[in-house]
């Protein structure tokens, strides 16, 4: 029993003595350091040499396609009423504007490169390129596969670790367009990949 009343005693100082502030000179405490994020950020990709200064006009090629980002069909009363709740996995990260003018840069610089590859030719099947030659033209502008980049049947999908770039690549067609990441992407295919599943 003294033995065990012992530890406790020790036990309860020693919490004592670390529950307490620190002092630091002048009778001052110490300040908290500021708190670290949880996670990493992602790399940084396709990134044009200064940062835009203006944002980009509205277009097509930028605009989010209807219904795809936030449920619209409960909101316009046209859907069944837990629409949104069962479509959450598909919906994309918002964008500020600074982001949206930012990935516009990005996908200039995206089309460049894909533009080159569509000049140099060599098509295949259905008009469509290589894998090998787009994640090559990404490459070049420092897209790799820790961009969740993912190419295939002509379309491809990049995180410029600031928003998603995606679009298609063929002979007859080059499009691009900006948007967030998805809150549940296809596993294994990178953030910027919709989900095709469901719940």
């Amino acid at each position: 029993m003294l033995i065990r009343r012992s530890v406790t005693a020790v036990a309860l100082l020693a919490v004592t003595m670390t529950a307490c502030g620190t002092q630091q000179g002048g009778g001052q405490a110490a300040q908290p350091s500021s708190p670290r994020p949880s996670f990493s950020p992602r790399p940084k990709c396709a990134q044009p040499a200064g940062a835009p200064t203006g944002l980009p006009s509205p277009s097509a090629s930028s605009a989010s396609p209807t219904g795809s980002t936030d449920g619209g069909r409960e909101q316009s009363g046209d859907g069944a009423p837990h629409y949104a709740e069962n479509h959450a996995y598909r919906m994309r990260a918002s964008m500020t504007p600074e982001k949206r003018a930012s990935g516009a840069a990005s996908a200039k610089l995206i089309r460049a490169e894909l533009e080159k590859v569509r000049e140099e030719g060599g098509a295949g099947e259905y008009g469509r390129f290589d894998d090998e030659r787009v994640a090559a033209a990404l490459a070049r502008l420092g897209c790799g596969e820790e961009h969740g980049v993912s190419i295939g049947n002509g379309y491809y999908h990049v995180h410029t670790g600031i928003v998603c770039v995606s679009g298609r690549v063929t002979e007859d067609e080059l499009t691009t367009e900006v948007h967030g990441a998805y809150a549940e992407p296809q596993p294994g295919m990178g953030p910027c990949v919709e989900n095709r599943g469901g719940h």
